[in-house]
């Protein structure tokens, strides 16, 4: 007994029973519909849109405007932002993109032996195979979307 009145902790004569790793046998299988992050949100939009530009443009032109999100979106053919895409969204994208390979999303290139998520998802973008959008807000409140696969790096 030590002279702070508490046994000493994990010198094996304590209460409860060290930790053992071969008694771990439960492992978490996903089912069958559950939401991966790249399905369809709770409000119909693809979960696989990562903003860029100014997102509370958006929200206050929505404040006093009888225009839906919807109708706010740029066609394709009248985008006005360059196709280049900026340090920021390559971060924001390979973190996104790393954390759901993390969670066991299915990797969408050849591994080589790799297993380092972040690793993976720089090989994804380098082969331009990532599914993830981003969404770029002008100042009006509009916004612009560019798949991965369109913006050059």
């Amino acid at each position: 007994m030590s002279d702070d009145g508490y046994d000493d902790i994990g010198a094996g004569g304590g209460d409860e029973p060290a930790f053992d790793d071969d008694d771990v046998n439960e492992y978490y299988e996903p089912e069958v519909g559950e939401d991966d992050g790249v399905t369809n949100g709770a409000n119909g939009e693809d979960d696989n849109i990562v903003t860029s530009g100014d997102p509370s443009a958006a929200a206050n032109a929505l404040k006093g405007a009888d225009k839906s999100m919807k109708d706010k979106k740029i066609p394709d053919d009248e985008r006005t932002t360059t196709p280049y895409m900026t340090k920021y969204e390559r971060a924001r994208i390979l973190g996104t993109r790393a954390l759901q390979i993390s969670m066991n999303a299915p990797v969408l290139v050849d591994l080589e032996g790799e297993t380092d998520p972040l690793q993976i998802a720089i090989k994804e973008l380098r082969e331009k195979k990532i599914p993830l959008i981003v969404r770029r807000y002008l100042p009006d409140g509009h916004y612009e979307d560019w798949t991965c696969e369109e913006l050059l790096q």
